[in-house]
């Protein structure tokens, strides 16, 4: 019988995220997993490989709470968008894609991650009309092939966006109407039946990428798809994913179209519990928070896209303080531009700093590294194997260098993660006890040959966006009055339908920053 294969990482600094110290340690690795850490020459197997880790600091590997893959090939493409006209640019930003353009996009996205320093992500998929067990497999593979985790959820609708906001497809011409008929989305049985194929016949469980369930934003989705996709998840113990209170016209339209919080309403029909992640949470109230937090579900906080597309600021602080487990994620790179979690963690200690001069509703630096490795682990249903550098947890480790400027000095280690790393001093990768990076070189993929197959899928994807664009410019002037006016409305509609309070603890240009 083969003997386990036994690593030891000598000479570097383990990060103690609590104590704001990076003591130097050795940790020796069996397979895949940490089996012990402790002082400098630890014993280990002769047969043991050494990684010489002097002048590193290592960390656990980040984890993306919430990403879209689709969006890798999208990126660049638009600026000065809400969220409702990123949706409504949804066919002439990734629509027509091939097989081939799905996997290069999810591969783009995790180059870019693992050469940041995150290990994992949650990565909610989309295609047009609905998933295909053969498109979540080739966006799968593309995880697998460069050595990064996933739980990969496609994000499904059986409702389309204009007709979700109440109010809107009336505001569209007749003709406007008949087109954006071409993009409605299929019917929700067969898009079950496409995530239930895909969910019995998936391979790439032991290679780190996991299936879950996305119904993609609450009023996007009819009551028995909901239904649907909650019975999917406990048929084949996923977890689920959706966009909840991301934007203040979603919250609007939650309350014209059920009569309460979209959080409320699919906890009515059974979906918040410990497997539930929210994506953004901007306008979360406090009894939702109470409700998340009662039902141990988890919130993907994405700062830098809620404030790239004007949704908000999220009250992290009024998350943590009720009880809710937070993660930090980057969005996609279609609305965020990029996947750097060191930036995204660098923005929610901020975003809490901007909202007062109170300093004890800010963020702490360790709360927001907690929340980029250990939280985001939770909301992935990996909390128990990955997130921290502890004996038995999955030897996912980020090795910076100590010597890049962004080091010089070291003073704190915890608060130098969150407000001066930028991912340019990750020197090497390990993901379950093997090297992904390693000298700032990606080692599972050629890079060069990626960057020249995205400009070829580029240049055909452009070639035929005239129509899809055409329309969207169109569409831009209904969609780009209709929504802002409707944000612009004053919540005083509480979930038992009377006179109420405005949500000011979520923050947008329509409300001045305050408590």
């Amino acid at each position: 019988m083969a003997k386990s294969v036994m690593t030891v990482i000598r000479g570097g600094r383990v990060l103690d995220i609590k104590g704001h110290q990076a003591p130097k340690a050795d940790i020796l690795i069996k397979g895949d997993t940490i089996l012990e850490i402790g002082r400098a020459g630890l014993a280990a197997p002769d047969h043991a490989t050494v990684i010489d880790a002097d002048g590193r600091l290592l960390h656990p590997g980040l984890v993306n709470g919430h990403t879209h893959s689709h969006g890798n090939l999208a990126k660049g493409m638009v600026d000065g968008v809400t969220l409702e006209l990123l949706l409504t640019a949804g066919p002439y930003m990734s629509g027509a894609r091939t097989l081939e353009d799905k996997y290069l996009s999810s591969l783009i996205g995790a180059a870019e991650m693992v050469l940041k320093g995150c290990t994992a992500a949650y990565d909610l998929a989309a295609e047009f009309p609905m998933p295909t067990a053969e498109g979540l497999a080739a966006i799968g593979q593309a995880y697998a092939d460069i050595g990064m985790r996933a739980t990969l959820a496609p994000m499904v609708a059986d409702t389309s966006f204009f007709e979700a906001i109440p109010g809107l497809m009336e505001r569209l011409s007749p003709s406007l109407q008949r087109e954006v008929e071409r993009y409605r989305q299929a019917p929700y049985k067969a898009s079950v039946g496409q995530m239930k194929k895909a969910l019995q016949g998936w391979k790439l469980g032991a290679k780190g990428v996991q299936l879950a369930v996305a119904p993609t934003i609450p009023h996007h989705c009819s009551r028995q798809f909901l239904q649907a996709c909650l019975k999917l998840s406990k048929d084949y113990g996923t977890g689920l994913h959706s966009h909840v209170a991301e934007s203040k016209v979603q919250v609007i339209a939650g309350y014209q179209l059920f009569g309460t919080s979209l959080a409320a309403y699919m906890d009515s029909l059974g979906l918040v519990g410990p497997d539930f992640t929210v994506a953004h949470g901007v306008w979360l109230d406090g009894d939702d928070m109470k409700l998340l937090a009662d039902r141990g579900a988890s919130v993907s906080h994405n700062p830098g896209s809620n404030m790239l597309l004007g949704n908000g600021l999220a009250d992290m602080r009024g998350m943590l303080e009720a009880g809710i487990n937070v993660g930090i994620g980057t969005d996609g790179a279609s609305c965020s531009d990029n996947q750097n979690m060191y930036e995204n963690m660098r923005l929610a200690s901020m975003v809490s700093k901007v909202q007062g001069p109170d300093r004890q509703n800010w963020i702490t630096t360790e709360e927001v590294l907690h929340a980029a490795t250990a939280g985001s682990a939770r909301a992935l249903g990996l909390g128990d194997r990955i997130g921290k550098l502890e004996p038995g947890y999955k030897a996912d480790i980020v090795f910076l260098d100590l010597r890049h400027v962004n080091w010089i000095p070291v003073n704190d280690p915890t608060n130098q993660i969150v407000h001066t790393e930028d991912g340019s001093a990750v020197h090497s990768v390990m993901i379950g006890g093997r090297m992904v990076v390693e000298d700032r070189r990606l080692l599972t993929v050629d890079l060069a040959q990626v960057a020249r197959q995205a400009e070829a899928s580029r240049d055909r994807l452009a070639s035929g966006r005239g129509p899809a664009k055409a329309l969207y410019d169109r569409l831009e002037k209904v969609v780009g009055t209709f929504c802002p006016g409707l944000a612009k409305q004053p919540l005083h509609i509480d979930r038992y339908g009377g006179s109420h309070h405005s949500h000011d603890h979520a923050r947008c240009s329509s409300q001045p920053l305050r408590r």
